[in-house]
């Protein structure tokens, strides 16, 4: 993209996460060691194959939408869980950013969100399917379906499952008439949606963005759908080491929810209005890995530290996608020794305490890494044990000091989609 003069800072973080609703409780309870991943509670997965994820416990809306915005607690009622956990998130990083939102241009406050496939909550459909499905053949009837099922749903029920409604009640929350737009990749949607938002404000069409994403497949319809179909772990004995980022024994990965956003302004604006900056976002690189070999990741790589004007000698450590799986761990694993090459660089993979959030996971996992920037100190990667020969990385299994200002940010899925984020501790210049 053509040269800019504008510099795009990170200033307010919200974690909503399976170690707790706060970005303060999910960084004390990986600080301590402690897994987000549970049996499941939120519906009866008795006679699943898979029983235990990672819920974001306790979780309810209102307490993240003050008692005064009656027309947010409406809202409720067409927000399903992911969309939620956006907005939850969202409040979230506008508290921790100190943001008045009274001094900020409304047409110069834009939204840029990662969205999953937002499941159906079975009882929104329920009553219409058992007077529209009949024995013997349980087919559906569809005269019955229109004639009397139809009328017992909800009207507004399809919107409560669009994925461009995270963003959508977000910026009806909080009056954002900027740029607004959703990335549907996921587990690599929220990455991508940040390089587009660092993108944005460079090309001086916005000065204040809230980037992140969410997303939750625990509900009975999408969980039911990736135990047929996504490779998960089966560790129902001990959920708490199911989720193996590059270790020997991993089995596969862990399905979680959770919403995370980062408030990204153009420097000028956030020193203006006196912001704390966690780090500024110097790189920013996107490939596609067409063979799964790791290939693209480091194109994406590449790109990104070519942004930075950095090279692999000054990353701090990897925060790594790190999915569990057999296959996409070795392909990144690749990745990271083509770019760094005998170099032990530290890699940290939170997806071992966290699971997987799907179109959340980029930017929760960012998050950590700028609370490490701020804290000095990197926690351990959960449950790597044993190295595996086809991923000679050096996954951090002790917490790491962070000696260097810059830190790389890897995101990946299923279909070859990859990007990468370059990130450096701020330091008032």
């Amino acid at each position: 993209m053509p040269a800019s003069s504008r510099r795009t800072v990170l200033t307010g973080l919200g974690l909503v996460t399976p170690l707790g609703p706060t970005t303060t409780a999910t960084w004390d309870a990986l600080r301590a060691g402690q897994s987000g991943i549970r049996p499941l509670q939120l519906f009866d997965a008795k006679n699943l194959p898979v029983r235990f994820g990672g819920e974001v416990q306790g979780f309810d809306i209102r307490a993240y939408i003050p008692k005064e915005n009656k027309d947010g607690r409406k809202q409720i009622k067409v927000m399903a869980r992911g969309i939620q956990l956006a907005v939850a998130a969202a409040q979230v990083a506008l508290d921790d950013g100190k943001v008045d939102k009274a001094k900020l241009d409304p047409a110069r406050f834009g939204i840029e969100f990662g969205s999953g496939l937002l499941a159906t909550e079975l009882e929104d459909l329920a009553e219409a399917a058992k007077l529209s499905v009949l024995p013997p053949t349980w087919k559906v009837d569809l005269d019955k379906w229109g004639g009397e099922g139809r009328p017992l749903i909800q009207p507004l029920w399809m919107l409560k499952y669009l994925p461009n409604f995270l963003a959508s009640h977000i910026s009806i929350l909080h009056n954002a008439q900027g740029p607004n737009n959703s990335i549907t990749q996921s587990d690599v949607s929220s990455l991508l949606a940040l390089g587009e938002a660092q993108r944005i404000v460079l090309r001086n069409q916005a000065d204040f963005m809230l980037v992140g994403g969410a997303e939750s497949k625990i509900n009975s319809l999408s969980f039911a759908r990736n135990c047929l179909f996504a490779p998960l772990s089966r560790r129902n004995d001990a959920p708490q080491k199911a989720s193996r980022p590059f270790d020997k024994s991993r089995d596969g990965l862990v399905i979680a929810e959770g919403g995370a956003v980062v408030l990204l302004e153009d420097l000028a604006h956030a020193q203006k209005r006196g912001a704390h900056v966690y780090a500024e976002l110097v790189g920013f690189g996107s490939s596609f890995d067409l063979k799964h070999d790791g290939r693209g990741i480091a194109r994406a790589v590449r790109a990104a530290l070519d942004e930075a004007g950095v090279t692999p000698e000054a990353i701090d450590h990897v925060n790594a996608h790190g999915l569990s799986t057999v296959g996409a761990d070795r392909a990144e694993a690749q990745a990271i020794r083509e770019i760094f090459g005998e170099r032990a660089v530290p890699v940290f993979a939170a997806k071992g305490a966290l699971g997987s959030i799907g179109a959340g996971s980029d930017v929760a996992e960012l998050g950590l890494s700028l609370l490490a920037l701020a804290s000095g100190s990197l926690p351990a990667t959960l449950n790597y044990d044993e190295p595996d020969p086809a991923c000679p990385v050096a996954v951090n299994r002790q917490p790491h000091a962070v000696q260097k200002p810059h830190f790389l940010k890897i995101g990946f899925n299923e279909l070859g989609q990859c990007a990468a984020a370059v990130c450096r501790r701020w330091e008032g210049r």
